[in-house]
């Protein structure tokens, strides 16, 4: 046993330290196991040492840069999961309240709805094990309704109007993860896709929401990748694609042991002409900065938003022989001008985990000056000679605050202490069947539907049961009234709907969207920013 454990440090020590020469690769490993084998033949107490030899990976791998990473056997299938784009288990949505679990959606074309399950039931027991009233966590759902397709689970419901407990037998499937949240048409004729991620299923995705464009006769595009965490390297290639002549750099990678790979364009994409808005955040990195990088580079598009994040590395998966794995940074990204994406870490894991506190304590997301690159960080763009910076993220070409005062203490609080949505829950599943009635599509619910003061009244009464102190709280101003009021409205809308149905009605509020509209309807703005004037 003890040999296999040293032959598996082995391995990962000579992965690990490629770049010690190979004579010092073996007297380091054998160090190594030297000292494995003093702790498993004389130390004091017992030891895992399996536990031991991860936390000796996990920090080697801190030590060399903030990407590379170690994952367990038991977590490798769990982190694949959203960029693989599916799952298997029962295709719905869910959220605890008041200790039941309460299906806030179901997948559509998934098992459950293929079975008759509806958004508002409530799960009581799952395979004759009662879940509710049991303190359950989300966890401990997702471990029993999630399983092997083909495999069958029996859950009972608890649904309003029914006077005894539904039983259905469900047979688990492949459960699509979408990449895009919302793609609509807007009155003007604009197209608005959000995208939250990169994964094997993105291109297919757009396609589908391209081809839609191009049918309705769409020209002018806002792309919202604020929040968008990145991905696959292909699938962001594949996406500024879309929008640029054949043969134009796209991205290149470059690394120690990787010689320069170019990326680019393969054709003239379907939207290389037209208006293009792209909105950013901080959180927007990795592949969605490549996409970003790559369009302002070419003065093909206005960003839009904040900063972003600020990652540039490229990671391999590499398995190693337990089934567990290791991602090590071998690249890094650098935009058609040569930025370097990536933000500097030679402080090390710890600042460089605080990157963004620290930008919101430097007052970055108020303040666009006070944002300062040095000059060997400028360069200009392909096309109108414009000044973009490198060395940390992409910087947008209309920068646009943090709202501070868009929200009020009681919406905070609420949002906060998890009150306004296992309110809306509460309210949708009291109101369903006559707001469907009403409402039978989102157009007419967001022309017709405003919440009033009586159902501010009610929150207000669900806050309270909640031990929340009103009196407290600073009073709200009208503006932060309504700004609630249309949260309550887009939250309303996605429990009736889905997510694209929430961005349409949230976007009215979203300073992101409502400037990125304000540019790409107006020629003279719009020209003016991408060209730098």
């Amino acid at each position: 046993m003890i040999r296999i454990k040293i032959f598996l440090v082995l391995l990962i020590s000579i992965l690990i330290i490629s770049e010690i020469r190979s004579q010092d690769v073996s007297s380091e490993t054998v160090k190594f196991n030297r000292l494995l084998q003093l702790i498993e033949a004389t130390y004091v107490d017992s030891v895992n040492m399996n536990e031991l030899v991860e936390k000796a990976i996990i920090s080697m791998l801190k030590e060399m840069d903030p990407h590379s990473s170690y994952i367990s056997a038991k977590e490798l299938e769990k982190t694949r999961e959203p960029l693989e784009g599916s799952f298997e288990g029962i295709g719905v949505q869910f959220r605890i309240i008041d200790d039941t679990v309460t299906i806030t959606g179901v997948i559509s074309g998934g098992p459950s709805e293929k079975v008759g399950i509806m958004a508002g039931d409530r799960i009581v027991s799952v395979d004759g094990e009662t879940i509710a009233g049991i303190k359950i966590t989300n966890d401990g759902v997702a471990k029993r309704l999630r399983g092997k397709k083909g495999t069958q689970v029996t859950v009972e419901i608890l649904r309003r109007g029914e006077k005894s407990l539904l039983s259905f037998v469900i047979i688990r499937d492949k459960i699509p993860l979408y990449s895009i949240d919302a793609r609509y048409i807007t009155e003007d004729g604009i197209g608005y896709i959000k995208l939250n991620k990169f994964a094997k299923t993105t291109k297919e995705e757009l396609d589908s929401a391209f081809t839609m464009f191009v049918k309705h006769g769409v020209k002018d595009i806002v792309l919202d990748l604020s929040g968008n965490t990145g991905g696959y390297l292909d699938k962001a290639v594949e996406l500024v694609d879309e929008f640029l002549q054949k043969d134009k750099l796209i991205v290149y990678t470059e690394g120690r042991k990787f010689p320069r790979t170019d990326y680019k364009s393969t054709k003239n994409g379907r939207f290389y002409r037209g208006k293009l808005v792209v909105i950013v955040d901080e959180g927007s990195a990795s592949a969605s900065e490549i996409v970003a990088g790559a369009l302002q580079d070419w003065d093909r598009a206005v960003i839009v938003g904040r900063r972003t994040f600020g990652k540039g590395l490229v990671q391999r998966e590499m398995m190693l022989t337990d089934g567990s794995a290791v991602r090590l940074t071998i690249a890094r990204y650098y935009t058609p001008t040569g930025r370097l994406i990536q933000k500097p870490y030679e402080e090390g894991f710890d600042e460089y985990s605080q990157d963004l506190t620290k930008r919101f304590k430097h007052g970055e997301f108020l303040y666009k000056d006070s944002i300062h690159f040095p000059d060997s960080l400028k360069y200009k763009t392909l096309v109108f000679n414009k000044t973009v910076y490198g060395g940390g993220g992409i910087m947008p070409d209309d920068f646009i605050p943090v709202d501070t005062t868009a929200r009020s203490d009681f919406h905070v609080e609420i949002l906060r202490k998890g009150v306004l949505f296992s309110f809306v829950s509460r309210y949708v599943d009291r109101n369903r069947t006559e707001l469907k009635k009403k409402y039978p599509d989102v157009e007419a619910f967001r022309k017709g539907f405003y919440p009033g003061d009586d159902i501010l009244d009610e929150l207000k009464q669900a806050a309270i049961e909640q031990k929340i102190n009103l009196d407290s709280l600073k009073e709200a101003t009208p503006e932060q009234i309504h700004n609630l009021k249309m949260h309550l409205k887009a939250l309303i809308a996605g429990d009736l709907w889905k997510n694209n149905e929430f961005w349409r009605i949230y976007n009215e509020i979203n300073p992101f969207y409502i400037r990125a509209m304000e540019i790409i309807k107006d020629d003279k703005l719009y020209n003016s920013f991408l060209k730098g004037n």
